[in-house]
């Protein structure tokens, strides 16, 4: 299943293309990726379920 994220440019939930686990500087997890739609960076707080 694709994470889905919501892009602004969009204005909707988007499933993200390329996804990938990082940790932000805080010590906390995010996924970051693509809008499968438009190409748009999207970022999401929280570990991908």
């Amino acid at each position: 299943m694709a994470v889905e994220a919501y892009c602004v440019k969009c204005k909707a939930k988007q499933p993200m293309a390329d996804a990938k686990q990082i940790t932000m500087k805080n010590g906390r997890p995010a996924t970051e990726g693509k809008c499968s739609k438009c190409g748009t960076k999207m970022f999401k707080i929280g570990a991908a379920k």
